[in-house]
């Protein structure tokens, strides 16, 4: 059978450790709950003893009903023992120092004082009916033989698990496995690890000591924790679940929505590049990427996203590829044709080269305006263009067309340089349709001041034709020159179309 790895949650009381975070006892409840949807074994829900509302937030969670082990942390002192008794919560973590360095300078208390107080608190603990778990704190820097001793007497006053700290987080995989490994040859209750992640290393010194021996590991959700955080949940538990092939009871595919919430609630934002929950890590620009994940997506993906809750992306950039923008387009019921594809691609990679992050809404007003323009005969095209602009400047813009094959330049001014500019094409392009601009408006813009604008225009010639066209630039200008352009094409094309069908 596949050995199964118990789940020990502590966001609610390592987690809100963070700097910077308070977590109100309705905030912790919401919390608690998703814990508890989520399949943890264990919710650590706070350290009782801290405050009234410390003890609210943890006797409500007890009182809740909840298919988890509720458990609450205590020093190995009688005082806030009973405080957490209070609460009725199924489990007491308690802990005491037993490095050198802690013993003697944050505790001021000699070795043989520790073993008498861990004894004494694990006694009490367990005479009062509760599941005791008990840590011997900065383990990791804690002189072996000692670190035995304490462990023994734990077990010999009735633990029912002893969680090993690395409190400071100066472990590496290997020097924890053997840990592990040598404290299970001596002690019979179950071990647990619990890293922190000062050198980057709690989720591969977490794993290493399951690999060593260890049934349940200590976790937070986004790894948050006391100064670089503790080992993450979400990259435990698939690291356990993938890697190891091990079990655990967490529905994989709530990981994301936990993450979410827990962001939120905390103020706590998840870095892009985050394994597992990021908003990167299933997202694709590189065209190599791009085109083997649409294929298969296990060229460039070592699980799927569905299974913890998320969607793959495929992001519009330098790097993209036709493959990756054709899905994403596609994904969203746009169906460009293969010259159209070929232009969307040109102009996103225009964009990228600006150093533009390009957005789904910017890819999207890109595809509309590319087509929604004339696919295959032009009679006018854009060669060249220049404003200028200022506070004492008269707004002036000069335009080179490409007329039925020949150049042709114009210059006006205008209220403004979108107003030149259109007043400059309709110089040249008088006497070929002439065209009335009935309608303007800047319909999208996508976001921070190199964002894509969205410019929707509607033209009527002579004739009484109205079209609509639109354009898609970071440069507002260029948005409406092109939609002014894709009109006229428009009319001249329908006009040129009704003159074909009249009969000879």
């Amino acid at each position: 059978m596949e050995r199964y790895v118990r789940i020990f949650d502590t966001t609610l009381r390592d987690g809100e450790q963070t700097p910077g975070v308070s977590l109100t006892p309705e905030e912790k409840f919401e919390i608690g709950v998703q814990l508890d949807k989520l399949g943890v074994d264990v919710i650590e829900a706070g350290f009782p003893s801290a405050s009234e509302g410390e003890r609210k937030a943890v006797r409500e969670l007890a009182h809740a009903g909840l298919k988890a082990e509720i458990c609450a942390l205590t020093r190995a002192i009688k005082s806030d023992i009973d405080a957490a008794l209070s609460c009725d919560v199924d489990s007491i973590h308690t802990f005491i120092s037993t490095s050198e360095v802690q013993m003697k300078y944050a505790l001021n208390i000699t070795p043989e004082q520790v073993l008498e107080k861990s004894f004494e608190a694990v006694q009490y603990i367990k005479d009062h009916g509760v599941i005791c778990e008990f840590s011997p704190m900065d383990a990791t820097r804690t002189d072996f033989n000692f670190l035995r001793k304490v462990c023994m007497t734990a077990e010999e006053a009735g633990a029912d698990r002893i969680n090993i700290p690395d409190t400071v987080g100066i472990m590496n995989p290997d020097s924890m496995r053997r840990l592990i490994s040598r404290l299970r040859e001596t002690l019979k209750v179950p071990l647990s690890v619990h890293c922190h992640d000062d050198f980057g290393l709690a989720v591969a010194n977490s794993l290493a000591g399951v690999d060593g021996g260890a049934a349940q590991v200590h976790v937070t959700v986004n790894g948050l924790g006391e100064r670089a955080g503790n080992a993450a949940l979400e990259e435990v538990v698939m690291g356990l679940h993938m890697i190891y092939k091990l079990r655990t009871g967490v529905n994989t595919r709530l990981l994301y929505e936990t993450s979410k919430l827990v962001s939120r609630l905390t103020g706590v934002p998840i870095q892009p590049n985050k394994a597992i929950v990021g908003e990167n890590a299933f997202a694709h620009e590189s065209g190599i990427h791009t085109k083997g994940v649409v294929i298969k997506p296990l060229t460039f993906e070592p699980i799927s996203p569905e299974l913890v809750g998320r969607r793959r992306k495929l992001i519009a950039g330098k790097l993209a590829g036709r493959h990756g923008i054709r899905a994403e387009l596609r994904e969203a019921g746009i169906h460009p044709t293969e010259k159209q594809l070929k232009e969307i691609v040109k102009r996103v990679k225009e964009l990228g080269d600006k150093g533009k992050t390009v957005t789904d809404a910017d890819l999207f007003a890109i595809a509309r305006a590319v087509m929604g323009g004339v696919s295959e005969e032009r009679a006018v095209d854009l060669i060249d263009l220049a404003v200028i602009t200022g506070i004492r400047v008269i707004p002036t813009a000069s335009v080179k067309l490409m007329l039925d094959e020949k150049e042709y330049v114009a210059a006006e001014t205008g209220v403004g340089p979108v107003d030149a500019a259109i007043k400059a094409i309709q110089k040249i392009t008088d006497n070929l349709v002439n065209v009335r601009l009935r309608e303007y408006r800047l319909e999208a813009l996508t976001g921070g001041s190199d964002a894509v604008a969205e410019v929707v225009i509607k033209v009527e010639d002579k004739y009484g034709n109205i079209v609509s066209a639109r354009g898609a630039r970071e440069d507002i200008v260029m948005a409406s020159v092109e939609a002014m352009i894709e009109g006229i094409n428009k009319l001249l094309l329908k006009s040129r179309k009704r003159r074909s069908e009249r009969p000879q």
